[in-house]
Parts: C-alpha cells; structure tokens; sequence
C-alpha cells in the first residue's frame, strides 16, 4: 500500500475539516467506511484538507466490514481505529460489529453523520429518513458512550472524550454522530484544538490493600491453587506478569482464549486438560474472566444444565473490572457467580503486586518452597504428556482420505513455524493452540467476543493492516459460512495490497448449528443426518478459490487430500512472502 505524504497544516474551512483535525490529533492512522452521502463532508476533509493521510482512507464494501477491520487492528496494535458509517442504515448494517466489539472490549470509534438537525435545510425524503432522534438510540446499548454534538465549538471536547472514555479499561467502542450542518457550513470563528496529551486516560486501578493481602495469603497457603486467565492477555505486558506469578507459587493456568493470556510452551499451561484440575482445586485465582460460572462449570448440550466441576469448598478470588461496564440489554455480564476475595483492579497492575506479597508471605520457608517444587514437577508432567498426546493424534490422522482440523493445524504449523506470525483469527477448533508452540503474548490475537458470524474475515485484515511493513506474516484459519457473510472485505485485502495467508478451514457446513441439530434428534430420538439440512453449503459448493481471485485475491483449491495440503501452504506462504500480497487456500476440512 503507498502511503500518501503529510501534507503542511492549514487552517480549518468547513466543519469537518475540525473532525479531521481532531483524528489527526490523536494521531489516527486509518478510518474505514462504505462510502455514504451523510458524511461526505468528513470523505472530503480526509482526502482533500487532510491529504488522505493520517488518516487515510480504508475503502469497504460493507459497514459490518469496517467495524470488523478496526476491530481487528485495534487488537493487533493496541489503540483505536475510526470506523465511519452511513446514518441509520449504515449503522444497521454495522450494528452486529459494534456489538462484538463490545462483548470483546475493544476500543473503536465509530463515526456516523446524519441529515440536518435544521429541518429547513433537508432534502425531501432522503433526508428524512435519514435522520434520526437520536441516532446514537440504535447502539447506545452496546457503546461505552455516545454524543451528537451540539455545534461545531462542540466537536473537539466530543472527540476527546470519545477517545478517552473509549481507551479506559474497561475498554469499548464509543459511537459519535455529526449533522450534515456542523460537516459541511464554513468555519466562521477559529476552533481550537487542545493539548490531547493532556486528556490521556486515568492511570490503572490497583487492587484494595486488604483484599490483595487476603488472596496473597489464599494462593501462599493453598495446596491445589489454579489461576484461571481470560481477558489478561489484551495488554501484552501483563503475560509475563503472570508467568512470575505461577511460576513463583507453582500455580498451573488454564488460559480462556479470548485473548493470548498464558504461552502454551510453558510448563504450567493446563488449557484443553484441567477437568481434574478444577475438581481439586483448593483455591481459584480468576483474572479478567469473562464467564467464571462457566470456566467452573460443564454444560448438558441436550439439557442446557451446568454443574460445577469444582468442589463446594473451593475459595475464589477474583481480579477484574468486569463490574465497571454493565448494560441490562445483553446478559454479557453471565451468572452471578459467588466470590470469596472480589477485587476490582487492572489485571496488568495488580499481578504483579500479588506477586511481591505472595514472595514476601513466603519468605525463606523451606516447607513451602518444598512444596512449591513438587507441585511444579508434578504439572510439568502432565503438560508434557498432555501436548504429546495431541501430536500423536494429530499426525494419526495424516492417513485419513479426508483433511482433518487437527491436521490442518499441524500442516500449517509447521509450513510457518519458522516465520515470525501472528495467528489472527481463528484456531482450527483449538488444534492451533495445541500443536504451535504460542510464546509471545502478540502471537494470537484471541476468539471474537460476541461470535458473531462474519467477523473473521475484516478483522484479520485489519490487524494485517496494522502489521503492514513490520515483517510478520499475519495467519488467518478462515471459517467458510463466516467468511460467506462479509466476501466482499477481500477485495479490500486485494486494493490495499495488504499481506495475508488465509486458509479456509472448509467443512462445507455451518457446523456449529449442525451439531446442535444432532444433539437435540438424538434427545429426541429423531434422524440426526437430517441435521445437514438447511446448515450443509453443498449442491453447489462455493470455490472460495474462484471467489478470491474474482476480488483480486490469488487463490487455490479446493484442496481435498492431506498429501497436497502442504505444498499449497507452501505454495501461498511463497506468495505472501515474495509479492507482499494476500493469498487463499482452500481447504475441505473435515468439522472434528
């Protein structure tokens, strides 16, 4: 992708121009929209005041696209991006990707324009139905905040707030709406542009004194502890925190996925084998856990009853600021789940503070450390012989007619294990995470909060597009009915020439309500392989490789046998290096 040169400071004209001065401010790299008339002054005042530059112009099919390609940058670069949407249509259209933003707690800000609040100044029709009192009803729901300022004087203290209210944990998408009047009338007196870095978001909550000392001594004197991370992962600085803090203790992790929490390569990572783990447990340390009910729970397919695995007697200390964002519109807040040790801290800082009052607990006693030393020795065995286990498995299948998920995991794991990748999206059914060897927290960028179909796509090109120019080779396991929803985010990939591998994990099915289907013919006693119908996407199948390259895309497949798996991803990989271009490989993968 070229980049378009800085261009000298001017001085605002029209209103808009202020709306890019404010993005320019906050040094925003990138705004992604679908084009819309509602804010074609903001269109022009990036392209022409603001040079296309900083920020430049992300051009997408679909707004549910552009929500999703900000997503996945903000994951992958650790600060926002501006989505810009078409008023009450386009923010229909990219309602369902806000809200995974916001199951997911992603910062983003999306930007709307609507007709002129000035009702003497819209255009018959059009402008009517476009226009909405207010427009920020439709999401205010699943947005941390959202404003429609008044005037244009209003504009710069709106975005500020925004931004800073958006990048405050818990992080979120806020939603700002401009009328067509502040957009496009002439600046008549200057505006001012503050100091941003003087609006920089409040400084990380620490842990309450008392309540840190309490679940330091828990975990110093427990005898099975088990930490149980979930969102830690979303700052990087935080892994090797609590990597100190179960190594010092001995602790085995279970790590969530929903963010890159706990390196798969160390000996403490239980993830994919804790059942008895957690049946044991003496002492529970939760950190940003989404659902805590259901990390100590199973769950009856069939019956739709959880029951604890864990024993009653267990104590549960949790860590997290879940209960600074809570809507009564979506249970995204789950089971209210009993806490012996309820903290309300940012993870990243109170690790670490646990960890010197769990050392300073400990001392020189030579009993613990015994202890400590056991217990390491113990879960490092059952680590190794765990991830063993699901080698063997894997590369069992390799004399299968058919692919299966797991071997399309080890296939691809070792076509670019020499490479510096980061794993985007998807995990060929948690087969990624037990067969690659996941040591650096950037490594994987975590699950979609609110799984919602269609995100995957948009949001590994926007963290490619976050990588553009660093090096890495950003890996995209692609779902086939996901990417059926938004196809059209590809030829985004292919007009900005952003580098990308992506292999469609194609089990011809929306497989997730196929399972469901067989589950509820067989409680009652009904055809399961009636479940195909109305979830296979057969007669015809879709030659993902044919709709890639009709977007621009190079692709190739379908792929069917597991002796042309990988020369294809080496083929692709080959591709991706050298023309610094995206590449499709299809896949016709089996679902397990």
């Amino acid at each position: 992708m070229t980049k378009a040169a800085p261009v000298e400071k001017k001085q605002p004209e029209f209103g808009s121009d202020v709306v890019v001065d404010m993005m320019k401010a906050f040094d925003i790299e990138y705004a992604a929209f679908n084009p819309g008339a509602t804010f074609r002054g903001i269109h022009d005042s990036i392209v022409n005041y603001g040079g296309n530059y900083k920020p430049e112009v992300i051009f997408c099919f679909h707004e549910e696209i552009s929500v999703a390609l900000a997503h996945g940058y903000a994951k992958a670069k650790g600060r926002p991006m501006v989505a810009i949407v078409h008023n009450i249509v386009g923010l229909q259209h990219a309602s369902m990707a806000i809200f995974n933003a916001w199951i997911d707690r992603v910062p983003i800000i999306v930007l709307g324009g609507t007709g002129p609040m000035n009702t003497k100044r819209r255009r018959p029709r059009i402008d009517w139905i476009h226009t909405a009192l207010v427009q920020g009803n439709q999401v205010r729901d699943y947005v941390k905040w959202d404003d429609q300022p008044y005037n244009l004087a209003s504009v710069p203290e709106s975005f500020i707030r925004g931004y800073r209210i958006a990048t405050t944990e818990p992080m979120a998408p806020v939603y700002i709406n401009y009328d067509a009047d502040i957009q496009e009338d002439r600046v008549e007196e200057a505006i001012e542009i503050p100091d941003v870095s003087r609006f920089s978001p409040p400084a990380p909550m620490q842990g309450n004194p008392e309540a840190m000392q309490k679940a330091a001594r828990l975990l110093v004197e427990a005898k099975s502890p088990l930490i149980v991370a979930d969102l830690l992962g979303r700052n990087p600085k935080a892994v090797p925190a609590l990597v100190e803090l179960a190594e010092l203790l001995a602790i085995p992790v279970i790590d969530k996925g929903n963010r890159f929490s706990f390196p798969n390569t160390h000996p403490l990572d239980v993830t994919g084998g804790a059942r008895e783990l957690l049946q044991k447990a003496d002492v529970i340390l939760g950190l940003d856990v989404l659902d805590l009910f259901g990390s100590m729970t199973t769950v009856s397919k069939s019956t739709r009853f959880s029951e604890y695995v864990t024993g009653p007697g267990v104590k549960i200390i949790h860590i997290s600021m879940n209960d600074m964002l809570v809507r009564s519109w979506c249970g995204d807040y789950q089971v209210l789940q009993p806490v012996d040790v309820p903290i309300s801290a940012d993870s990243s800082v109170a690790v670490p503070e646990l960890t010197r009052l769990c050392r300073q607990i400990i001392g020189n006693d030579g009993k613990k450390k015994a202890a400590i030393e056991a217990r390491f020795s113990e879960v490092k065995q059952r680590h190794e012989s765990t991830r063993a286990k699901w080698l063997t498995e894997a590369r069992a299948t390799a004399d299968r007619k058919g692919i299966s998920t797991a071997f399309l995991a080890h296939e691809l794991g070792e076509v670019i294990k020499k490479e510096d990748w980061i794993l985007v999206n998807g995990t060929s059914n948690g087969w990624a995470r037990r067969l690659w060897d996941w040591s650096d927290p950037r490594q994987y960028l975590g699950v979609s909060g609110g799984a919602g179909v269609g995100y995957g796509m948009s949001a590994a090109i926007g963290a490619a597009l976050a990588h553009m120019g660093s090096g890495k080779l950003c890996v995209d396991i692609q779902a086939d009915g996901d990417l059926l929803m938004t196809s059209s985010s590809l030829w985004t990939a292919a007009k900005y020439k952003i580098p990308l591998l992506i292999v469609m994990h194609n089990n011809q099915s929306f497989y997730n309500s196929e399972e469901h289907g067989i589950e509820v013919a067989k409680l009652r006693n009904r055809a399961v392989e009636n479940a195909g119908i109305g979830t296979h996407v057969d007669d015809p199948a879709v030659s993902f490789a044919k709709v890639a390259e009709g977007f621009g895309v190079r692709g190739e497949g379908p792929i069917q046998r597991t002796a042309d798996l990988r020369p294809a991803l080496e083929r692709a990989l080959k591709f991706v290096k050298e023309k610094r271009l995206p590449a499709l490989v299809d896949v016709i993968a089996e679902p397990r």
